[in-house]
């Protein structure tokens, strides 16, 4: 094995946005995640809506009048 090309293996936290912390080993210190197995809806079998940057009202915004057509 040649030595000093190996990247530097440290413990790391990974931090959700739930609040979950996981200590992990990795090359990258300090991680942030948006989800995580104790969030998502597959593993917790409940549906949670995360809306991120108001990606839902563009999108109703955006086909408001297509709608609304259908229903006439």
């Amino acid at each position: 094995m040649k030595a000093d090309i190996h990247p530097k293996y440290v413990e790391t936290t990974i931090k959700c946005a739930c609040g979950n912390i996981i200590e992990v080993g990795s090359t990258k210190e300090d991680i942030r995640i948006e989800i995580c197995s104790k969030c998502h809806p597959f593993f917790t079998g409940k549906q949670k809506l995360i809306d991120t940057a108001g990606r839902i009202e563009r999108f109703r915004k955006k086909y408001e009048k297509f709608q609304n057509d259908q229903k006439k």
